[in-house]
């Protein structure tokens, strides 16, 4: 491809872009169009007609002026998911600390590792750790391994076959006996951690999913080992489960 093949093509996308932004002024024909961006009706005309394929505008009317299109709503759902999960995640998250005394966290999967986007404490908290904004290995976190059980198979399997680093004794560092863990978590909906990525600190998480059903993030218990008991796990499991389910249906994911 020559350099003005691809110059027009950054220009057409710049275009259809400027058209985009027009049309969220609201409705609008193609002479109106092409009047504001001083372009020609044909050059429009293409321009809305690969838009509205796409879905990102729409008709009204069989030769009617044309308007934003739910296309753009399901990308603008990408974005403004997150930040809705961490608006929405705040007062679980902190219901739970408060009920649980632990340090309570939601965390998503970014190129490779585990992000923490929001942390609650409980009056029981011994560590002052703020995890907001911290990146964690997705192995040796029991968030990181909710993430990772719920990614497409060949995705998971890509991560797993990376070198895995060791944190402690028990961080489990064979990719085999990891997937063998990750097929557990995503049969049984929870995740836990038991001194792999500090000694003397456990986890659990449950998935947190998007409007479509997908895993958009993990919601986490921490604490320490003494208080946070492999049995301890076992009883908070159910209203971390709930709470995950509840805050789902918040972010439009109903349950079938």
């Amino acid at each position: 491809m020559g350099n003005s093949d691809s110059a027009a093509q950054v220009q057409s996308v710049d275009r259809a872009i400027s058209v985009l932004e027009l049309l969220a002024q609201g409705e609008a024909g193609i002479t109106e169009i092409a009047g504001e961006l001083g372009v020609h009706k044909s050059t429009v005309s293409r321009l809305v007609s690969v838009l509205e394929a796409r879905g990102l505008v729409e008709q009204l009317g069989e030769r009617g002026k044309y308007a934003i299109g739910f296309g753009v709503v399901r990308l603008a759902g990408a974005a403004t998911g997150r930040m809705d999960l961490t608006k929405l995640g705040q007062p679980v998250c902190q219901t739970l600390a408060d009920s649980f005394g632990e340090t309570v966290n939601i965390a998503v999967h970014d190129a490779g590792v585990a992000i923490n986007i929001t942390q609650a404490r409980g009056s029981a908290a011994v560590s002052a750790v703020n995890w907001i904004g911290q990146r964690t290995p997705l192995h040796a976190t029991s968030s990181g391994k909710v993430l990772l059980a719920y990614l497409p198979a060949d995705e998971r399997a890509r991560l797993v076959s990376l070198p895995l680093d060791s944190y402690t004794e028990k961080t489990v560092v064979d990719g085999a006996q990891l997937l063998t863990e990750l097929d557990a978590v995503a049969s049984q909906g929870f995740a836990a951690c038991f001194e792999e990525l500090e000694l003397g600190l456990h986890a659990v998480a449950v998935p947190v999913r998007g409007h479509r059903g997908e895993v958009v993030a993990a919601m986490s218990a921490s604490g320490p080992s003494y208080r946070l008991s492999r049995q301890r796990v076992e009883e908070i499991v159910p209203a971390m489960s709930t709470a995950a389910a509840d805050l789902s249906a918040q972010l439009g994911y109903f349950a079938g």
